[in-house]
């Protein structure tokens, strides 16, 4: 039934997407030809006005280019012309290097905020002021007292990621069940050992899924922050691409975003369900 249901599931999927790609070459293949004109109005007007060619590329030229990316996806021209491979490797490290920090603290933080009535209520006033705020509106400050634009971006990511996995833990230890915490007491299980034997195996799904919402925000986060600090990464060849303005390369980097995004979507997913047991 369940295998039933995926290929019909895929089926479907595979329908979709071929109808979207039968509308975008049917939206962008153009007008035809057009009216003559003076060969130097002609070279202002550009191929759109002159040979009826639509301003947007169709599935068919993404799809060349795409595969231009594909076969050399690591060369390195120079600071302004890299492959996307390469594009993509800087971006992921950072998101790694920011996403392990927030680990780093807010899991421990977390834990302590689940299990301690009274450091919840203190880091509380704390965690709602913070927690609003935009990723991005750190920058500046981070540019200023950092002086360095990668690790900037690093900070950013870290601080974006550090809330959801924070406030799951915390809420994912609080909702451990008071009667297995105290048949621990009763067996006379240390603290740490009761931590790591009975809280974390029932809060980790819960974890686990703060840990999955950090990485897509920490992914979202990345393209605009490489916007703003330039140099290396896939959002700074979103916009190197836009002021060259090829779309073509455009739209294939936000497909390749959308992959890996969902890519680390789908690792974190299947932790979860590692972790997740029946009650």
């Amino acid at each position: 039934m369940t295998s039933s249901l995926r290929v019909r599931a895929a089926v479907v999927s595979i329908a979709i997407f071929l109808a979207f790609i039968g509308v975008w070459h049917i939206a962008t293949r153009g007008t035809g030809a057009v009216a003559e004109m003076s060969p130097e109005y002609a070279a202002l007007m550009g191929a759109t006005a002159t040979q009826g060619k639509s301003a947007m590329p169709g599935p068919l030229e993404v799809g060349a280019k795409l595969w231009e990316h594909l076969k050399n996806p690591f060369y390195d021209k120079g600071p302004n012309d890299k492959g996307i491979g390469i594009q993509i490797g800087y971006s992921i490290a950072r998101v790694a290097l920011g996403y392990l920090l927030a680990v780093a603290v807010a899991i421990p933080l977390g834990f302590l905020i689940g299990m301690s009535p009274l450091i919840n209520k203190a880091l509380d006033p704390f965690i709602q002021v913070l927690k609003p705020i935009s990723p991005l509106a750190w920058m500046p400050l981070a540019l200023y007292t950092i002086k360095d634009s990668n690790q900037s971006a690093i900070f950013v990511i870290f601080i974006c990621s550090v809330w959801p996995m924070l406030l799951n833990t915390a809420f994912g230890v609080a909702a451990v069940r008071k009667e297995w915490i105290n048949v621990a007491r009763t067996l006379e299980v240390g603290h740490l050992r009761r931590a790591f034997t009975v809280i974390l195996p029932a809060a980790a799904p819960t974890i686990l899924t703060g840990m999955r919402i950090s990485i897509g925000i920490a992914w979202l986060v990345i393209v605009a922050a490489e916007m703003l600090v330039g140099g290396t990464g896939i959002g700074y060849f979103v916009w190197n691409e836009w002021n060259n303005l090829s779309i073509t390369n455009v739209i294939i980097a936000i497909l390749v975003i959308g992959v890996v995004g969902m890519l680390l979507d789908q690792i974190l997913a299947r932790f979860t369900r590692m972790v997740t047991f029946p009650e």
